[in-house]
């Protein structure tokens, strides 16, 4: 039996790609390198990303219809061919960022993300480029936070791969899950599936050169916290706590996650929100609601930074609703306490990088 390109190539046209229906001749997804020596017959099939989800299903597909159409003695040998370049690898995928910080807390309402997104603005406020990954992917809450629920981002091809272009605001560059998703509804996701659209967020979008990029958590310990830590080399970790005990009995479980042998991610310290209340008429008052000085205290028993002390006021609520995190305005009691949690956090970042190795992202063996 004679082999010809014609043959191979009608045996090939029975596949059917099922991504968009179309056969992989007609959708012109078999590359110009085929080859005929004998019975032997190689050639290359072209996926627009190297992470198609179909990629196996087609290789063996296309092997199926030579033996099917042509001839079971045919020694068919097919390679792959990616339209855009590979994502790079973990560890690799920053490289232009110098610090990684997450941002965490061991259960949720302790205003986590506020602190986040203050965090970022008073560090933009400073002259850092600063970059905001919301990485609750269950439950986005930067959109709103920065009054850019709308915001559709673009993509932009970059040698040879599609980025996702990041939205700016008050001078931040940011990304969250909820760019992608309808705001009204759950996200029920497998731990998986959410995993990937995390490293999509990392991998995949044009961060560029940062000082700092912010994780903004999910409260307490999850899968999340498990793919970032084997996506990303984090610089260290800011633990968000209220004073209240049961918030601070898991704080030490986030805190527990990091200094991990396994992971090994360095504390820069801690933040103790809600620390009392003052009323806007009675300035000078301060009402320890949620008791006086818990983080403050966990902070010297474990020997970390105390990096700030935030009080609960009403205009932080009110601005974050409004998309107007407080930081922006320097002036406010509460600004100014972003403003000295951020330079306390540069100065233990910086003691970090001085004193400490590299953080090294945690490895996975199958």
């Amino acid at each position: 039996m004679t082999l010809y390109p014609k043959l191979i190539l009608d045996a090939l046209a029975t596949v059917r790609y099922p991504g968009n229906g179309k056969n992989i001749v007609e959708a012109e997804m078999v590359a110009d390198n085929l080859r005929i020596d004998g019975m032997k017959v190689s050639f290359s099939i072209i996926f627009e990303k190297s992470t198609d989800p179909f990629m196996k299903s087609v290789l063996k597909a296309a092997e199926t219809a030579i033996h099917t159409y042509v001839s079971k003695e045919v020694e068919v040998t097919i390679a792959t061919e990616s339209k855009q370049a590979a994502r790079p690898e973990p560890g690799k995928m920053l490289p232009q960022v110098k610090n990684v910080i997450a941002v965490s807390s061991g259960k949720g309402g302790v205003g986590k993300s506020t602190v986040a997104a203050n965090l970022a603005v008073a560090l933009s406020k400073l002259g850092y480029k600063v970059g905001l990954l919301d990485a609750d992917i269950f439950g986005p809450s930067m959109p709103k936070m920065f009054q850019v629920e709308d915001a559709r981002p673009y993509a932009e091809t970059v040698e040879g791969r599609d980025l996702i272009v990041p939205v700016e605001k008050y001078g931040i560059e940011l990304l969250s899950i909820g760019f992608f998703v309808n705001p009204d509804q759950a996200t029920l996701w497998r731990g998986g599936m959410a995993s990937n659209a995390l490293k999509q967020l990392v991998g995949d979008a044009k961060w560029g050169e940062l000082d700092y990029f912010i994780l903004d958590t999910p409260p307490g310990t999850s899968d999340i916290h498990l793919t970032l830590m084997q996506t990303l080399a984090i610089t260290g970790a800011v633990i968000v706590s209220t004073p209240q005990q049961v918030a601070l009995a898991d704080a030490r479980k986030g805190i527990n996650m990091y200094m991990n042998d396994k992971v090994n991610v360095p504390i820069l310290g801690l933040v103790e929100n809600m620390a009392w209340f003052t009323p806007a008429e009675l300035p000078e008052n301060k009402y320890y609601i949620f008791g006086k000085e818990g983080t403050k205290r966990l902070a010297e028993e474990l020997d970390v930074p105390l990096l700030g002390q935030i009080p609960l006021v009403q205009g932080i609520c009110e601005n974050g609703d409004k998309g107007t995190p407080v930081a922006l305005d320097e002036n406010s009691v509460t600004g100014q306490a972003f403003i000295e949690l951020a330079k306390n956090v540069v100065e233990q970042t910086e003691k970090r990088n001085l004193e400490k190795a590299p953080t090294h992202i945690i490895e996975v063996h199958k």
